[in-house]
């Protein structure tokens, strides 16, 4: 129990037991009488004035381990229960015939046990709650638990989405026509709405899509009143800190339009998941205590007559007393076993002293009864004003017997023996004989049978087929680049600013676009004033369902705080992975409720990738679109904040992910022309990718845009500005990309006022994109030998074999060193490798040997190698700009 007492040690309290039971009739007298809202009014009447009496009287979420909706108030249920444990009975069959054909001709593996714990839960949802978009109303969102997804391939497979061939493709994707692993929406574009594998990444990204409808209701962008977000997580999963985390959000925010669906089947993947204790009622604590509605669905309609039957209430307290270990354990023996170990006193014996032991075993949990799971879903669907989380009991590995039910191995089963197979036929009375029982069949409904028109029936009526996604939706008319031109024409010297403020300035022609400025979602996780966006307060307001019910304390200023039921901007206070979950939902909106919108989510680069990259894989498998903004980008740029603020390795990280376009611009102009063509791609065209741009906090001059600029800052690099040919001078190439580019600017001019030494200067926007290129014209190449050779764009700017190339850049030398194949002369990188650390830039440019003094001594030090320059007067440099040569650097580590 949640104050640490356990059900002997309160009757040693009960010192009279006359006196409780009076209490209790009287409690019972008040309910019968006026219900139960006058009961909790008088019991919290009794707790206050006990507390306000100075009596310690501890909290306590936590109810019986008994089913919250009583058997009276149950609704009756709607469907032909007999039809539908046939339909079950065929979807677990197939579920389990997939995975265990698959492995029979390969190693792909699979799982069994986890859809057979939750087959019931699915079921019901599919049969009559789960609603598919329409012209009329947008669909339900569900968010199936990643290790059950065979079951709604079995169920697709009964419907005739999808053939025997297809099935037989579970896992082997490479030819084009497979099965995915999990929900992947990248590999079944048509199928899956949402990637739920990687565990707690599922209920976060609920909650916020759940909270995004409301943002979308509220802003008249979205009619998503009466749909429900529906996530599907197991007991284990709870572990995970990503699946709780966001639970009080969901409470405080009031979001009834969310249920989680908990299946608690006892087992992690490995063994039992509370083994001395109980993870229903631990749950039931955390969400109750979160503020959500709590509805526990634990034993099924086969204990209700033994539960009215004891009148003394001893099988409640034998069921607080047992532990999830024993629970697991009883359901991995038999009737016999449960009846010495469950009941085990005189007392509990003579209760089912009528029972035989198949009658004990038949005592079924919850979540595999379809009336109690109906009667919590009808319950959740219908209750107001908070979310609601299902807690159902089931047993992993239901229905499979020897072959994995209630075993610690059962995750992990894929393959099984002909007479488990046998067992599992006669259990669910299934028409396949035993010769067919070695060829794995799969079984289906004819088209004229009452079960596959029952299918078809509840599906229609409630919409249509799931699961399904729109892989599109109305293309959006961009602004042209000309939008853009005060950022393209820069700033007047002396007056520079920061790309960040480039940013803001590009997003303040966007949301007053009146094509698509109600479609911009500004998001920024409690960072709005580091990145210069207070501004959007007043002009935009942040959203919030209840609007501001409060004077701010600087109201009186031009730039006040302003939350607002219609605000645009969604500020996640200090929570980067709730940033990244409403960036998902905005990205997505154009799958899920037919309306693309823009989302920008701008954060320090630091905290992105390397924080929350589980889920910005997540965002990618779903085809989300938009822009991450990696604000105070680089190495040495956030010079003050030290090691873990400072970023020298997202665009490596960036660069793992196939449909991510990343950039680091230098200046306006660049991320104007990239941001323009993202729109284009992503919203124009609807390709599915999206944008990482890392913008920096340092202030310089923003020159105009070069003429003819734009169509190589999206290939990677163009060419800034070109070294003054003077006869025989001697000549290197200086690449960099964002606030370091500025330093190869001022090598370029030390190179040629102080060593005569000339340089054509290439800001590099992208080397991944650039790196991309290079692979794609290698492959090209390799398999069309006879064809002419595509040159990559890096050697279609750099052409010369003979000119020294220089790289420089705030990130760790890998990020530049990613086009190194393309780089045919003798190729430099400078990075910024090891820990950051805090000092002024211009020292930590020094440190890291980035700074334009490095980048000098690297290109005189390339011509020497060239034969073009004396290394005396490299030495001479050396001195010149005060760098000690014999230093080991401390990075080097």
């Amino acid at each position: 129990m949640s104050n640490g007492l356990n059900a002997n040690m309160l009757d040693q309290l009960d010192i009279d037991p006359e006196e409780t039971k009076e209490w209790l009739e009287a409690l019972i007298a008040i309910q019968e009488q006026d219900g139960n809202e006058r009961v909790q009014f008088i019991i919290g009447q009794l707790v206050e004035m006990a507390r306000q009496s100075g009596a310690a009287i501890p909290f306590s979420a936590n109810t019986a381990y008994i089913n919250t909706i009583p058997v009276e108030q149950q609704p009756k249920y709607p469907g032909m229960t007999t039809i539908e444990r046939k339909i079950r009975a065929y979807v677990r069959w197939n579920a389990m015939m997939m995975v265990l054909r698959a492995n029979k001709k390969t190693n792909v593996g699979g799982h069994i046990a986890s859809f057979a714990s939750a087959a019931t839960l699915y079921d019901v949802g599919h049969n009559h709650f789960w609603h598919a978009a329409t012209e009329e109303k947008g669909a339900d969102l569900v968010f199936v638990q990643g290790h059950s997804c065979p079951g709604d391939y079995a169920r697709a497979y009964l419907l005739g989405r999808f053939s025997d061939e297809k099935m037989d493709q579970f896992r082997q994707e490479v030819g084009g026509n497979g099965l995915s692993s999990y929900p992947h929406p990248w590999l079944m574009p048509d199928f899956w709405q949402f990637p739920t594998v990687s565990m707690g990444l599922g209920p976060i990204m609920a909650i916020y899509q759940a909270r995004f409808m409301r943002y979308m209701q509220s802003r008249g962008l979205a009619m998503t009143e009466g749909r429900k977000v529906w996530a599907f997580l197991g007991d284990g999963e709870t572990d995970e800190p990503e699946t709780l985390g966001a639970i009080t959000m969901a409470g405080r925010e009031n979001l009834d339009n969310l249920i989680f669906v908990v299946n608690c089947n006892l087992q992690r993947l490995d063994g039992p998941v509370r083994g001395n204790g109980k993870i229903i009622q631990e749950l039931e604590g955390s969400f109750r205590g979160a503020g959500w509605n709590v509805i526990k669905v634990i034993w099924g309609r086969h204990w209700d007559a033994l539960l009215a039957k004891d009148k003394e209430g001893l099988i409640m307290k034998r069921m607080m007393e047992c532990v999830d270990g024993d629970y697991q354990t009883y359901k991995s023996k038999d009737g016999t076993y449960v009846r010495e170990h469950f009941f085990n006193t005189p007392e509990l014996k003579a209760l089912v002293v009528e029972y035989t032991d198949r009658d004990i075993w038949g005592l079924n949990r919850g979540g595999h009864d379809p009336i109690k799971v109906f009667s919590a879903y009808q319950a959740a669907s219908e209750h107001l004003g908070q979310p609601t989380v299902i807690l159902a009991k089931t047993i992993k590995g239901y229905g499979m017997g020897d072959s994995g039910e209630a075993q610690n191995t059962s995750h992990q089963q894929k393959k099984m023996s002909l007479l488990s197979i046998t067992n599992i036929r006669d259990r669910w009375q299934l028409p396949v004989t035993d010769k067919e029982i070695e060829s794995l069949p799969y079984l289906k409904f004819a088209e004229d049978s009452e079960e596959y028109k029952y299918m078809i029936q509840r599906r229609t009526e409630l919409g249509g087929l799931i699961p399904a996604r729109r892989q599109k939706s109305d293309a959006l008319e961009i602004p042209e680049l000309s939008a853009f031109q005060a950022v393209l024409d820069g700033t007047k010297a002396g007056h520079g600013i920061s790309t960040t403020m480039a940013f803001v300035r590009i997003l303040n022609i966007l949301v007053k676009d009146k094509k698509i400025g109600e479609r911009i979602v500004p998001i920024v996780p409690d960072e709005s004033r580091t990145f210069g966006m207070e501004g959007m307060f007043r002009q935009l307001g942040i959203w919030s369902q209840v609007g501001q019910l409060y004077t701010p304390q600087d109201a009186e200023q031009l730039m006040y705080y302003k939350e607002d039921k219609a605000g645009q901007v969604l500020q996640e206070g200090i929570n980067e992975a709730g940033g990244l979950c409403d960036w998902i939902a905005a990205g997505t909106s154009y799958s899920t409720h037919n309306v693309p919108m823009i989302p920008f989510f701008i954060y320090y680069s630091m905290f992105g990738f390397q924080r929350v990259g589980d889920l910005i894989w997540a965002a990618a498998d779903q085809r989300t679109r938009g822009f991450l903004l990696g604000g105070t980008a680089g190495r040495t740029t956030l010079n003050g904040e030290g090691l873990q603020h400072e970023d020298g390795h997202s665009h490596l990280m960036s660069a793992t992910i196939p449909n991510c376009i990343s950039y680091d611009p230098t200046f306006g102009y660049e991320l104007a022309v990239i941001v323009q063509d993202g729109l284009r791609r992503m919203y124009a065209e609807q390709e599915d990718v999206f944008y990482y741009i890392t913008v920096m906090n340092e202030n310089y001059d923003q020159p105009p845009m070069p003429e003819g600029a734009a169509e190589d800052i999206i290939k990677g690099m163009h060419l800034f500005q070109t070294g003054i040919t003077r006869k025989k001078a001697p000549k290197v190439n200086l690449l960099g990309s964002g606030t370091i580019f500025c330093e190869v600017v001022a090598a370029a001019k030390l190179l040629r006022d102080e060593w005569g030494v000339e340089a054509d200067l290439w800001s590099c926007t992208s080397f991944t994109v650039l790196a991309r290129d290079g692979v794609s014209c290698e492959r090209w190449n390799r398999l069309h030998p006879t064809a002419k050779a595509r040159v990559s764009h890096v050697e279609q700017c750099i052409s010369k074999t003979d000119i020294p190339v220089i790289a420089a850049t705030d990130y760790i030398r890998a990020f530049a060193e990613q086009i190194r194949p393309y780089v045919k002369a003798e190729y430099t990188v400078l990075g910024t490798d090891g820990f950051g650390r805090s000092d002024t830039r211009e020292k930590l440019r020094s440190f890291f040997e980035v700074d334009r003094h490095h980048i000098t001594i690297a290109a005189l030090k390339s011509l020497v190698d060239k034969g073009e320059f004396e290394a005396a007067k490299v030495d001479e440099a050396i001195k010149k700009y005060n760098i000690d040569a014999e230093i080991i650097a401390p990075w080097l580590i």
